[in-house]
């Protein structure tokens, strides 16, 4: 499956009007871009939340307080708070050998050996609502460095496919834009080239959580 393509609608960033209105999320997204937090809409505020939105494909580009702006924010907090040791609560096995780990409900993806981190945890996008990523104990099955999708007419650059037509790869642009994939496991070139290389035919995968909004 191909990567939903990110297209930001309306007036170009440069160009959009700027709302005076405070969001419902207000201080904490204030907080998280280190702004003084007041609850209270600013021109340098607006700015700030703007350049965010623009830079993760979040639509409209308005600078409001919202909750996709907040919810994209929250999620980044939990993936920094998820740092080395992201399989905390054991939910992903580690009574096998490599694994690729996936976790749908805070759209992190790690890679183990037994109980040894080997890389990661590092952000993924998965599929939205309607194409929800799947849930399970998964193999790669079939890897293709410069796949390109039939089906989307779209590059899928290191695809490692492991539940029909599911697969890692990389993407271009914020792997934090919502809504989502069409089911398959979207990353960061660098992070996906990682992937390419550590992970086989064979190799075992497990994904597990819920992915909010699904």
């Amino acid at each position: 499956m191909a990567p939903l393509t990110v297209v930001l609608t309306g007036t170009p960033a440069a160009a959009a009007s700027c709302t005076t209105r405070s969001g419902p999320h207000q201080k904490q997204v204030e907080a998280f871009l280190g702004r003084p937090v007041d609850g209270r809409q600013s021109p340098a505020d607006c700015a700030a939340i703007r350049a965010f939105q623009t830079r993760h494909g979040i639509s409209p580009t308005i600078g409001y307080a919202g909750p996709v702006t907040w919810g994209v924010m929250d999620l980044m907090n939990q993936q920094k708070a998820a740092a080395g040791n992201p399989n905390r609560a054991g939910r992903c096995p580690t009574d096998r050998g490599r694994v690729a780990c996936v976790d749908l409900t805070r759209q992190l993806s790690w890679i183990q050996d037994g109980a040894r981190l080997v890389l990661g945890p590092v952000p993924v996008r998965t599929g939205r609502d309607g194409h929800e990523t799947r849930t399970g104990a998964k193999k790669i099955y079939w890897r293709n460095q410069n796949h390109w999708s039939t089906l989307y007419d779209v590059p899928m650059p290191y695809s490692q496919f492991f539940d029909g037509g599911q697969a890692f790869h990389s993407i271009p642009g914020s792997v934090w834009s919502p809504p989502g994939s069409h089911g398959c496991v979207n990353m960061r070139p660098a992070d996906a080239r990682q992937y390419w290389n550590l992970l086989r035919n064979g190799d075992d995968v497990h994904v597990f959580g819920r992915k909010p909004g699904t």
